[in-house]
């Protein structure tokens, strides 16, 4: 069955320059509250012991600043020719085989979309057991805190992303948030500073990753959203300024939250919960709060993404109804899977988006003509450099951890993809920067 391409597959075609609507503070406040997350800080309390304190620091700066910018440069390719993510895969692996990395999206965003779910039912059971003194049982306190915020998420599905961005992330969430990360930073840094900040800083990691390894791990997480940048940035405005809000916002959260995950796992005791940790701290409870409700961004993010990519293959389902059926697939899955084995999802995930974006890139990075959707059904040199990379990625991880894998993959490919570029692209021309 052949995709359609009409102007009615709204995720095929671009958006028009006079639609576009998201400046600077818009992209820089969507992607901090998207960078923000318990997840971040479970994810940042891993590296250490693993690695010292010093070389956690430096993975969390490093992969961050690296992670961002290339979450940047795709928002910028979506902005140059807004096309969705879909479209991007559309435009550079051919018509036909686009359709494995969509499905492939369109798989990992319902498992992030029900990891948020269960992070916000765990960590409101939490609240209520913990601070509230409410005794929940069991699987009722998760089954009604789970409806909770699937009925929160659907209702968001139902509304409009731009206007969800502009009139709440932006003007309201984004100083809460900063507000509650800010309290947090100052609760624990005087834990740690009562405690001894030499003893922490001088640290040394016990082995269990290197400090490349380490850089692995903090890239997963922006490289994570790299199927989803180009949803949001096709509606910016220029590219400068939407490749600048991008960098500039993920960047610091992603610093922010993975440094908040150490220093929160390196002034508790060892075992501590970390949403029991949150909610010891002095003003624990409301901080928490809003950070699961900044939560929530992240799970309406992924889930409107999810949602653009089912519209790509099935226009016929608008992007609003595949969101609504989006919500309530993910809030049954909350249910019943066992969502807790964060290190290995995300390093998968990373060596199939990893070179899958090296090559998006290299081909279409330049942003000087995007090829047309309709060109040809695959693209096989796009398609073999992709599934060379997912290799390169798993053999070096095998035989060469020290060296990491996301940077060497995301270079090889990138360079392979950019000397292979075809001469007489033809199509959709850029949009102005």
């Amino acid at each position: 069955m052949s995709i359609d391409h009409s102007p009615a597959n709204q995720a095929l075609t671009p958006v028009p320059q006079g639609n576009r609507v998201f400046h600077f503070h818009e992209h820089a406040a969507l992607w901090f509250s998207l960078g923000t997350g318990l997840l971040v800080m479970q994810i940042g309390a891993y590296l250490v012991p693993a690695v010292g304190t010093r070389d956690a620091v430096i993975a969390i700066l490093l992969g961050s600043v690296v992670g961002a910018a290339l979450l940047a440069w795709t928002a910028r390719l979506g902005c140059q020719t807004g096309l969705s993510s879909a479209g991007l895969m559309h435009a550079t692996y051919g018509s036909a085989f686009a359709r494995l990395p969509v499905l492939l999206n369109i798989a990992q965003l319902l498992g992030w979309t029900t990891f948020e779910l269960v992070i916000m039912q765990e960590g409101t059971v939490a609240i209520a057991t913990q601070t509230l003194g409410i005794e929940v049982d069991g699987f009722t306190g998760k089954l009604l805190a789970t409806l909770l915020w699937g009925a929160v998420l659907t209702a968001l599905m139902a509304g409009s992303m731009l206007t969800l961005v502009r009139r709440f992330v932006s003007r309201f969430a984004l100083p809460l948030v900063i507000a509650s990360l800010a309290w947090l930073t100052w609760q624990f840094g005087t834990r740690l500073v009562a405690q001894g900040f030499d003893g922490f800083w001088n640290r040394p990691g016990t082995g269990g990753m290197g400090m490349f390894s380490a850089m692995d791990l903090v890239i997963a997480m922006p490289v994570s959203w790299l199927p989803l940048v180009a949803d949001y940035a096709r509606h910016g405005k220029r590219s400068a300024t939407t490749f600048g809000g991008t960098w500039l916002g993920y960047a610091l959260a992603n610093i922010w939250c993975y440094a908040l995950g150490v220093l929160v796992v390196s002034t508790v005791e060892p075992g501590t919960n970390l949403v029991g940790a949150l909610l010891l701290a002095q003003g624990g409870l409301i901080a928490l709060g809003l950070i699961l409700l900044d939560e929530m961004d992240n799970a309406y993010g992924d889930a409107h993404s999810g949602a653009v990519s089912v519209h790509s293959l099935r226009p016929r389902w608008s992007i609003r109804a595949a969101g609504l059926g989006f919500a309530v697939v993910c809030t049954a899955l909350a249910l019943v899977l066992p969502i807790h084995t964060l290190e290995p999802f995300l390093l998968l995930l990373s060596s199939v988006f990893v070179p899958l974006y090296g090559v998006i890139l290299g081909r279409l990075g330049s942003g000087t003509v995007v090829p047309s959707l309709t060109a040809r059904a695959v693209d096989w040199s796009a398609a073999a450099l992709w599934l060379a990379g997912i290799a390169t990625y798993h053999l070096l991880k095998q035989y060469a951890p020290d060296l990491g894998s996301a940077l060497p993959t995301l270079a090889l490919t990138f360079v392979l993809a950019a000397l292979t570029r075809p001469r007489n692209a033809g199509g959709l021309s850029a949009a102005r920067a």
